[in-house]
């Protein structure tokens, strides 16, 4: 199967107290007193609702069935969680489990919850009493330990403040506390114990975006806008394309103020995203979505949270959570062309074809070049390709150094609009330059074999794709296809089997079952394939492929390779 490849980029609840589920056996039910038919049916709701990733629903349910059982301590535990899941940090910090009756995890995460409650209402000494009784361990050490030091600031306590956080065998805090030390030396005139900081981040071979923004930010605060402007500059050579970056390289260049010094809720709230994302990454995507909540009420100007934030809730099930996290960033954010390109492909997965490429096109109005090649990508998923190919035209005359992802791209592009020597060349250039990538070994492998072109070397190259990656059902399709089209009939139907046990639903792949099916005789289930794909939503040429065969009787007409 030659797929359109798009270029564009889409935990257990045991952590966080608890598993949610809406089974009578495995979940905690309030006692027979409170369990009332409303009130258990209102648990049950909230619980279902939790798991299939809709917090704000759980949420209500779960609080009201709370009120009901009287303060089930399992109830209350479970409105805990949805309460922060759904973001709301005050009433989660009200409910924070407690008691003995109460789980572990739940009671750590409570006390998290409490002390960013306290920290975003200027409460800095409850925040630091909160977090320094008994200590908060696993899972939530090393957030506990990254929000330490803007806890004691908050606190008024400068010592504690500049004191660099650590977690044996936690890189991550050892970083990202690194950055947070130089902030809060700096926020207290230590001005060389903070530029120390910043150059031991900074003089890598290739430090990272965010410790040179702000480096920076910094340099610009002590009126050093040359160093600045040099800094930016270098990372800008080695990252031409990033956003963040030539928008601040921009700032300075337009004479505008240095961005202000993080505030300690600005550094709490930055401090609970390594954690986030390294739960994310470890799949305890529940666990990274609490934090990004708590960071979000701490500061609900971080864009880079919101656009987080939409991944995980995405990933969950919430289509309208993630929408409206994606759309957080304004226009003029360095963020916005991604948070575009997502909205985008939200919409496109929901059949709102139009207004998935309406909002592309505005995140590739900034120029940015991952927003132009995700409009490119809705454009061929739409089959507009011609103006696909002139946006890659555009792509590819501006890389300096040849992009086999580009070249990949637009010769899809100009195959499926007919222009096959031109694809052709782009497909073999990119080949070139990624000899072992196995969707380009599958496409124009394919390609020829349908043109009955380099049989020998393209079946290899099929063959080649399928070791490479034998659990892609498009691509063992291919082979399987590949057979079909050099008269192997016998061999296609074993190849082609294995593709649709790999990919079951795929309505292609089944009617190319059925077809090789026919050729060898097997008709009743070549009949029955056929039948398949028509309940697998096919698109209409495959649907009324399947649709023709079976009133006419006659089977597919053969045709071998080259046709």
């Amino acid at each position: 199967m030659m797929r359109l490849a798009l270029l564009a980029f889409a935990a257990p609840l045991v952590l966080l107290g608890g598993c949610a589920t809406s089974s009578r056996d495995d979940a905690a039910a309030p006692p027979a007193a409170a369990a009332a038919d409303s009130a258990y049916g209102m648990f049950l709701a909230g619980n279902a609702a939790l798991s299939e990733g809709r917090s704000g629903e759980a949420a209500r349910f779960l609080d009201l069935a709370r009120a009901e059982s009287g303060g089930d301590p399992a109830v209350a535990e479970r409105a805990f969680q949805a309460a922060l899941m759904a973001g709301e940090i005050g009433k989660a910090a009200a409910l924070a489990p407690d008691g003995p009756a109460a789980s572990e995890p739940g009671k750590r995460l409570g006390r998290l919850a409490k002390v960013v409650d306290a920290l975003s209402r200027g409460r800095g000494k409850v925040a630091k009493e909160e977090l320094a009784a008994d200590g908060i361990g696993f899972p939530h050490r090393s957030a506990a330990a990254l929000l330490g030091p803007w806890v004691a600031a908050a606190a008024g306590d400068t010592e504690g403040a500049v004191v660099r956080p650590q977690v044996r065998g936690d890189g991550g805090v050892d970083y990202f506390g690194q950055i947070g030390q130089a902030h809060l030396f700096e926020r207290y005139r230590r001005y060389d114990e903070a530029e120390t900081n910043f150059k031991a981040l900074t003089g890598v071979a290739r430090p990272s975006e965010i410790a040179v923004i702000a480096h920076g930010a910094f340099l610009e605060r002590r009126g050093r806008r040359a160093e600045a402007q040099a800094l930016y500059d270098e990372a800008l050579q080695r990252n031409p394309a990033n956003l963040s970056l030539k928008s601040a390289r921009a700032r300075l260049a337009s004479g505008k103020p240095a961005p202000a010094m993080p505030t300690v809720k600005e550094g709490a709230a930055f401090a609970l995203l390594a954690p986030a994302a390294a739960m994310i990454s470890a799949k305890q995507e529940q666990v990274g979505l609490a934090y990004l909540r708590l960071a979000l009420h701490l500061d609900p100007t971080r864009n880079d949270a919101w656009l987080m934030l939409g991944d995980v809730l995405q990933e969950g099930g919430d289509v309208e959570g993630a929408r409206a996290a994606y759309a957080r960033p304004k226009a003029v954010a360095a963020e916005f062309p991604a948070a575009q390109a997502k909205l985008a492909w939200s919409y496109h997965n929901d059949g709102d074809k139009e207004g998935a490429i309406r909002l592309a096109r505005a995140g590739a109005e900034t120029g940015d070049r991952e927003a132009r090649l995700t409009l490119s990508d809705l454009l061929r998923a739409n089959e507009r390709y011609e103006e696909a190919i002139g946006l890659l035209d555009g792509l590819i005359a501006e890389t300096k150094t040849p992009d086999w992802t580009l070249h990949y791209a637009r010769g899809q592009a100009l195959e499926r609009s007919g222009r096959w020597k031109e694809a052709e060349t782009d497909l073999s250039l990119a080949l070139k330059l990624r000899p072992d990538e196995p969707e380009l070994l599958n496409y124009l492998g394919y390609a020829w074999i349908d043109r009955g072109e380099r049989l020998e070397e393209a079946l290899a190259m099929v063959e080649k794709a399928v070791a490479a990656n034998p659990r892609s059902g498009a691509i063992v399709d291919s082979l399987g296809w590949a057979h079909y089209r050099l008269g192997n009939y016998k061999k296609a139907v074993e190849v082609l089997e294995e593709a649709v046990e790999l990919e079951a639903g795929d309505p292609e792949i089944n009617n190319h079952l059925g077809d090789a099916y026919w050729m060898v005789g097997r008709k009743d289930e070549a009949g029955f394939q056929w039948r398949r794909v028509l309940t697998l939503d096919p698109d209409d040429k495959i649907k009324t492929d399947a649709e023709k065969k079976l009133a006419s009787g006659l089977g597919p007409q053969p045709k071998l390779a080259g046709q």
